[in-house]
């Protein structure tokens, strides 16, 4: 067994980088998107309009093989809000204002989003690979790329 331990080593430093770059190329959002999320209005049918006074968040991970075992917590601040697995999504609503989103695992990251009320926010999670784990992403999206992916996602 102590025999193959430096095989395994070998061939997870040699899949990691390719797995990396593709899963990060997949993901990058262009860079006016990345600055500033777009609020959309509501899908019809899949994510009915926000209640009055309220904006809502919708955070939907792709479902994909790599990853597939992971899940993180979405959180703000030390609340949990949901949990995203892979090939899911969740819909939160909140109050109008300022908002700081968060999943953690080998790191965490942070997204900050500025929530109008009566606007729908759509927040695409991932993982990337890191040394020891996967490490989640946060990323602006939009309506169209949630529907698109809306077929064979499962709620949460």
């Amino acid at each position: 067994m102590r025999h193959l331990r430096p095989l395994f080593i070998a061939t997870v430093l040699c899949i990691a980088p390719v797995a990396h770059a593709q899963d990060a190329a997949a993901q990058t959002p262009p860079a006016a998107q990345a600055e500033t999320p777009a609020a959309a209005p509501a899908a019809s049918g899949l994510i009915p309009a926000p209640a009055a006074g309220k904006g809502q968040v919708v955070f939907f991970r792709e479902k994909k093989f790599v990853g597939a075992a992971m899940s993180y917590k979405v959180r703000e601040g030390e609340a949990e809000l949901g949990k995203l697995s892979n090939g899911s999504y969740l819909v939160l609503e909140v109050e109008p204002g300022t908002h700081q989103y968060h999943m953690q695992g080998e790191t965490k990251d942070v997204l900050t989003l500025e929530v109008e009320a009566g606007e729908t926010y759509y927040v695409q999670g991932g993982i990337s690979m890191g040394v020891l784990a996967g490490r989640p992403n946060l990323s602006p999206s939009d309506q169209a790329a949630f529907e698109a992916m809306a077929p064979k996602l499962k709620k949460r």
